[in-house]
């Protein structure tokens, strides 16, 4: 089993403010009390294209910015992975009802706010980030294939990564082929070593076979079921837990990812 530390988490989603407002729910001391998601103010952009960036971009940057935040960690010289289930199907809506009507004039903004590394695109302006980033895709298994990339990224070169995972609910009638629940985003920074902001130890392997999966309890397994970036939220939840804990989480139909959480004492974070 790989281990890893993690530094910081950000998090937005119906009835979860912020990791810091959520982290009680998710460790089921606090009820969970569903509402439609507020995302945070996209301060990290310029106002020209703070005004340009969709809603999907708005949100992975959100959460983006609280990882960080809550590690202490610049964001400019840390490798980022964005992971979505299908993107931003509420720019795709709008540029397929323009193509059906007469002229067909599209917009160069939606063209580019389209393609999968759009968040991606808009994160290197924001943040200043000149190190290379990476953008996936597997549907339903996005968030885990996502967390394999930032573990074989780390092994590979020794730094931390921060891994930022998000979808949106598709327009009809695109949302009647494929549904997505609700808006949601979750960033997790992780680091192949044990820093002065690790709170937890990670160990991540994949296992042939499929496991049931982890609920997310607290009242958001429907959540969990219906929005592919939420299938992070056992994790999520076991890390707010603050204790040690199993997460499994489903990878490509026959496999399984398996999680182990350790909290990290502080005092013994440096010699870890």
């Amino acid at each position: 089993m790989t281990q890893v530390f993690i530094e910081g988490v950000g998090l937005c989603g119906p009835g979860l403010d912020g990791w810091v407002r959520s982290a009680p729910i998710l460790a089921g001391l606090e009820p969970y009390i569903p509402a439609p998601e507020n995302l945070p103010p996209c301060l990290l952009l310029p106002a020209n294209e703070r005004r340009r960036a969709p809603k999907m971009v708005k949100l992975a940057l959100g959460v983006g910015a609280e990882a960080f935040a809550v590690a202490g960690r610049a964001p400019a010289a840390t490798p980022a992975i964005f992971t979505s289930s299908g993107g931003d199907g509420e720019t795709i809506h709008d540029i397929l009802n323009t193509l059906a009507l007469p002229p067909p004039e599209l917009s160069p903004t939606k063209f580019h706010n389209s393609v999968h590394n759009a968040a991606a695109g808009y994160w290197s302006i924001a943040t200043g980030a000149k190190v290379g980033s990476t953008s996936l895709c597997c549907h339903d298994d996005s968030f885990a294939a996502g967390l394999l990339e930032a573990m074989a990224q780390m092994a590979n070169t020794g730094e931390a990564v921060v891994l930022i995972a998000y979808d949106v609910p598709y327009p009809a009638t695109l949302g009647t082929v494929r549904s997505i629940g609700a808006a949601f985003g979750a960033a997790i920074l992780l680091s192949p070593t044990a820093t002065a902001s690790s709170f937890a130890r990670l160990g991540v392997k994949l296992l042939p076979g499929v496991f049931a999966p982890s609920a997310a309890g607290s009242g958001l397994e429907a959540l969990r079921q219906s929005t592919p970036a939420a299938r992070c939220l056992p994790l999520l939840a076991g890390l707010a837990g603050r204790a040690p804990a199993f997460v499994n989480l489903d990878y490509l139909g026959d496999m399984t990812l398996a999680l182990e959480i350790t909290p990290c004492a502080a005092a013994s974070v440096e010699a870890a």
